[in-house]
């Protein structure tokens, strides 16, 4: 079936339900001409004439009363689901298909993730965790979120929040056995929780900003876990050093669980971003999300 054959077919229906070419244009907001050009390609696609037409009236030949018996209701199909689009269009609906990196459970997704469902009780949210690239548009994603400088050049980035600061964390009792580092170089001597990645196992290094440089360090860990929540539990815990965004730390950092050490040496991250593949026809339900964590960022830890 070629393509423009779906076009025919809608208006060969509308045209023998209004049996009027003026009258169904005037319905579809079309030229009567360009109605009327439709219903003659598809008649002369299927081969045989669909409608008597005089100057007076439009009636179905009987091969076109046979036809429109079997298409009417898929011509009904088609255009109640065009209905219920335009209907959604200007709100949020349906399911928000978001991928993100663990970082973002405890940063973003805990502390919005009731009140946006509340504002928004037509939209689902699907939330799936991966701290590996996603080709969202492959899997099925509306959109990703990541730290800017990690953002495909062909996706639109939303920032939300601000910059990301690194820290390196130690427990006061630890630093008390152990002593506290003074510069990167020194970690060697340390024992260093490090986070790897789920699908590649592969260490992600440390990364400094020595005499303006950029450094990296790879541990040789005592402990390796895949998500940076539990390197900062288990630095609390006194096991060694972990190094995190500053953010995840907050409330251990402010009730003394952990201590900052190497401050003039960890760098700043760009902030994350919400990354989608066109700025043409956002779904209400991604820009209401975009512009719910943007109104309610300053209480989060980004």
């Amino acid at each position: 079936m070629r393509l423009d054959q779906f076009s025919g077919i809608v208006a060969f229906v509308k045209v023998a339900e209004a049996k009027s070419f003026t009258r169904a244009a005037a319905e579809l907001g079309v030229a009567p001409a360009s109605l009327s050009e439709a219903v003659k390609g598809l008649e002369e696609r299927l081969g045989v004439r669909l409608l008597n037409r005089t100057t007076r009236s439009v009636g179905l030949t009987e091969a076109g009363a046979h036809y429109f018996d079997h298409v009417r209701p898929a011509a009904e199909e088609i255009r109640a689901a065009g209905a219920a689009l335009r209907e959604t269009r200007d709100r949020p609906a349906g399911t928000l298909r978001l991928s993100l990196p663990w970082i973002a459970a405890p940063l973003l997704i805990e502390p919005l993730m009731g009140p946006f469902m509340d504002a928004y009780p037509e939209v689902r949210l699907s939330l799936i965790f991966d701290d590996n690239f996603v080709d969202i548009a492959a899997q099925g994603f509306d959109a990703g979120l990541r730290i800017g400088e990690l953002l495909e050049k062909d996706m639109i980035g939303a920032r939300l929040g601000g910059p990301l600061q690194t820290v390196v964390l130690g427990s006061p009792d630890y630093l008390a056995r152990n002593g506290s580092p003074k510069r990167p170089a020194d970690l060697a001597a340390h024992r260093c929780i490090a986070f790897a990645f789920t699908r590649t196992r592969a260490i992600s290094p440390w990364e400094f900003v020595v005499d303006g440089r950029q450094v990296e360090f790879t541990p040789d860990p005592c402990l390796v876990v895949n998500t940076l929540p539990l390197c900062i539990t288990a630095a609390a815990q006194g096991l060694g050093l972990a190094f995190a965004v500053e953010g995840l730390a907050a409330p251990l950092l402010a009730s003394g669980a952990l201590v900052k050490v190497l401050e003039p040496f960890c760098p700043t991250y760009e902030p994350l971003h919400l990354y989608y593949p066109s700025r043409r026809l956002v779904p209400p339900k991604l820009r209401a999300f975009i512009d719910f964590v943007r109104a309610n960022a300053h209480n989060l830890r980004i």
